[in-house]
């Protein structure tokens, strides 16, 4: 784990071992207001006050830009045990495709506490009524189709598409990606401008629900729980697609957190994942539960950065 030369040493250690902040916490949302990094922020907070897991306040503050660069950046410069935040896949995305020096390498994986899920979508009246019809067409002229998403190219709602298409036989050097980072993608595709947009389950539930736009697949391993439209929603895996994507949503440190501060916060991150607040949130947003404690997040992560480093390679985003 890259850092500072040396630890920074703020808070104290008590007769019992353990670590204290001397003040209060910031909770980075790496984005502006409204957004998954953001909502989960707030949630935790909130989680953490509703079932007083500490004595201090934790209080959360948005620093949006370059897709997570701006706030990863600020950790990382105050190496400050009272400052976390929360993260997702784009930090690996930024790292690989060069958009940032800082990947979740440069920093301490703390927890992470839920698991949220893409989804495929097409307008009502597609011809495609799944994702294996989609592949079939596209197996045979990848170009043929157009794809939208949010985040950039060789960020997460186009590399989520590209390894379903991968492990479908389509070839993925000739898919056609299109961003729209100014919130026009569900727009392109219910007016025909797009044929797919690749995105987040909770991104495409209203227009679903309304029958304007056909979820042909999830990204979940099996399909999702939590009210009778998400059960309805088809995986990928069971289509004959062996593949899934998790969008998981953790909180990290800075690079040179001692074992007693990063023990301070995995406690607290438990508690709000084991809390009656925290589970109303996630059956609210869809969310399943994922806990992972310090050391499992962070094999986990290093196992999801080799596979993103795979296909980002083949289509040339990956850095030297």
């Amino acid at each position: 784990m890259t850092g500072c030369s040396l630890p920074v040493q703020k808070g104290s250690v008590n007769a019992d071992g353990e670590w204290e902040p001397d003040r209060s916490i910031e909770v980075i949302a790496p984005a502006g207001a409204g957004g998954g990094w953001d909502t989960t922020a707030r949630m935790i907070a909130k989680s953490i006050e509703d079932e007083n897991l500490s004595d201090r306040s934790f209080g959360v503050v948005n620093k949006p830009g370059g897709g997570g660069a701006v706030a990863w950046s600020y950790i990382h410069k105050r190496n400050d045990p009272h400052n976390i935040f929360i993260s997702s896949p784009p930090l690996h995305f930024v790292a690989l495709n060069g958009q940032s020096p800082y990947g979740y390498e440069d920093f301490t994986p703390i927890a992470n506490l839920i698991a949220d899920y893409g989804a495929f979508a097409v307008r009502a009246d597609a011809k495609w009524d799944t994702l294996d019809e989609l592949f079939e067409d596209m197996r045979k002229d990848p170009e043929s189709v157009t794809v939208v998403g949010i985040s950039s190219p060789g960020s997460m709602d186009h590399i989520q598409f590209i390894m379903f298409a991968q492990a479908a036989g389509v070839d993925i050097t000739k898919i056609r990606y299109v961003s729209d980072q100014d919130g026009g993608s569900m727009t392109a595709v219910l007016n025909g401008s797009v044929d797919v947009v690749s995105t987040g389950v909770s991104d495409a539930m209203d227009q679903a629900r309304a029958e304007k736009l056909k979820i042909l697949a999830v990204t979940s391993p099996e399909r999702l729980s939590g009210d009778e439209f998400l059960e309805t929603l088809p995986t990928a895996k069971e289509q004959g697609i062996d593949a899934e994507f998790i969008v998981w949503r953790g909180l990290f440190g800075p690079p040179d957190m001692t074992d007693e501060q990063i023990a301070y916060y995995e406690d607290i991150a438990k508690g709000v994942s084991e809390s009656e607040s925290f589970d109303k949130v996630r059956k609210t947003y869809g969310w399943d539960e994922q806990y992972m404690g310090s050391e499992e997040f962070k094999f986990f992560l290093d196992e999801q950065a080799e596979d993103l480093a795979k296909v980002l390679d083949e289509l040339g985003f990956k850095r030297d």
